[in-house]
């Protein structure tokens, strides 16, 4: 199954990513409000003059910070999807994984403020990532047996894709653990391809 990656993050170099992801670690830590400048390059063993030289003020690097925890995340996930040999459930738990599950427990107790920034800030950069995740998980349903019991409902790949997507995040936000979102998404995702094994002719 051929997917189509988005393009890379825009800032690329091995000492902005390391930064990058310094900050990735500062914002989940403190949240977007506490998280601070000095803090993260702490974090990335770099100077404040070195930080602001490669990103003007907290803003635009928290900006460049999602967009490249998103991509990460995207590429794992549609690499899970593009695994070979691998039922359709497995490949979709893995993806959902990937893109939500991986984050679950993360979070600091001063990070509750992360969506809000996340939605004000990079609002545009989020969609843009959970349309891409739910382009694959639709692609992945449509070239697989499931697509012809959602053709039978008048379903489109991506309503289901929506659908399954609304379910991960629903437990990305519920759960306390990673093991505790693979044991809720394992059950979601079985039940979404329970038509799989009931579409199966038994051998005379």
């Amino acid at each position: 199954m051929e997917i189509d990656y988005p393009p890379p993050p825009p800032v690329v170099e091995p000492k902005q990513e390391a930064l990058l992801a310094a900050a990735v670690g500062v914002f989940a830590r403190y949240g977007y409000r506490k998280a601070s400048m000095d803090e993260v390059a702490r974090a990335a063993g770099v100077s404040r003059q070195g930080l602001y030289l490669l990103f003007a003020d907290k803003e635009a690097l928290f900006r460049k910070a999602v967009n490249f925890k998103l991509a990460q995340l995207l590429r794992s996930a549609m690499s899970a999807l593009a695994a070979p040999g691998i039922p359709l459930d497995a490949r979709l738990i893995a993806a959902c994984d990937e893109w939500c599950g991986r984050s679950v427990g993360l979070f600091g107790g001063d990070a509750a403020d992360l969506m809000c920034a996340s939605t004000s800030l990079a609002g545009a950069t989020v969609a843009y990532y959970h349309a891409q995740f739910e382009q694959a998980l639709a692609k992945a349903i449509e070239t697989s047996p499931l697509m012809n019991f959602c053709t039978r409902l008048d379903l489109s790949p991506m309503d289901a894709a929506r659908a399954l997507h609304a379910t991960a995040r629903g437990l990305k936000q519920s759960c306390t653990s990673r093991q505790e979102f693979n044991v809720g998404i394992t059950a979601a995702v079985r039940m979404f391809c329970a038509p799989l094994s009931i579409m199966v002719e038994p051998e005379e």
